[in-house]
């Protein structure tokens, strides 16, 4: 879980971050305004080519996605 943890902060910092602003595992993305609803698109497409899984569109909501944490769990669902 750490290293899902780690490759999801890392993404979301290089792709969403413009400052250098402390990202945590809780820290709000979508509720914050880190992560918009297109960027949500391309963070579930990360997700799905780097775990080779498919998230349901039903499951990917802004509440699935709005911290690192919550994230890995909807992730862990999917992973094998």
């Amino acid at each position: 879980m750490e290293e899902m943890l780690a490759a999801v902060r890392e993404y979301v910092i290089d792709e969403y971050v413009e400052d250098d602003s402390e990202v945590t595992y809780d820290t709000p993305l979508i509720s914050g305004g880190i992560v918009d609803s297109f960027s949500m698109v391309s963070l579930k497409r990360f997700l799905e080519n780097k775990y080779n899984i498919s998230i349901p569109d039903d499951k990917a909501t802004p509440e699935a996605f709005d911290s690192i944490n919550k994230i890995c769990v909807l992730v862990k669902e999917y992973i094998g």
